[in-house]
């Protein structure tokens, strides 16, 4: 029998500000952008479904970051099988990386990938998984004022809010009430692209952005305790 199993480990590390939506941030890039991309991110928003396909293909395959906001993802991760070289295995387990979007249904979810897999042998299940509840920081808050006041003051450009795909503890201090706020250090324009960021084998930031990020953030705390 081959067993797969879909890893859910990602069902709720998607947070979101409240109220948002792809829109926000699609709607600032276009305004900073050339007007190949800023056509592309109005497309995703528009309703010309074949604007909409082309748009969503190049984010396929030029801006994942991008085309991970709009959907839910799996990615295989895990395959586990057999105990010798000369013997075919009995059985084998496969993991998936599964992420959710915030308002994704997890049981109707499972039920969509075991329609795909269409095989009576084989066993779809969610996994162990570290079950992060969903939550919401809201954009009319002196922490996210300070936060954007800050970033045009250190950076001069505009703050963009965005989902994250990935998972932070602050799931947990937002399921309480707590606004929180992800920030971190700019990326080099050429290390970027070249994948030395979060989780790489090379993940890395330049020593002059550290200590520019360090006065960033002071100046954002000194702000918001100004304003308490």
């Amino acid at each position: 029998m081959c067993r797969c199993v879909p890893c859910g480990l990602a069902r709720c590390c998607r947070s979101q500000v409240s109220g948002w939506s792809p829109s926000q941030a699609f709607k600032r890039l276009a305004s900073i952008s050339d007007p190949a991309a800023a056509d592309r991110y109005r497309a995703i928003l528009g309703s010309d479904p074949r604007a909409q396909d082309a748009a969503d293909e190049f984010f396929l395959d030029n801006e994942p970051r991008h085309a991970s906001t709009i959907r839910t993802s799996i990615s295989p991760t895990m395959i586990q099988a057999g105990y010798r070289t000369n013997v075919i295995p009995s059985e084998v387990q496969a993991t998936l990386d599964v992420r959710m979007m915030p308002d994704q249904d997890p049981a109707a979810f499972l039920e969509m990938v075991k329609k795909v897999v269409n095989d009576p042998t084989v066993e779809v299940t969610y996994g162990a998984r570290d079950v992060r509840p969903n939550g919401i920081s809201r954009l009319n808050t002196d922490a996210f004022a300070a936060i954007e006041a800050n970033v045009k003051k250190h950076y001069n450009v505009i703050t963009l809010p965005a989902m994250s795909t990935g998972a932070t503890d602050m799931a947990y201090l937002r399921a309480k009430g707590v606004q929180c706020y992800g920030v971190g250090p700019a990326i080099d324009v050429e290390d970027g692209p070249k994948g030395f960021g979060a989780h790489s084998d090379q993940e890395r930031i330049n020593e002059a952005e550290l200590y520019k990020f360090v006065r960033y953030y002071y100046d954002v705390v000194v702000d918001l305790a100004r304003s308490r």
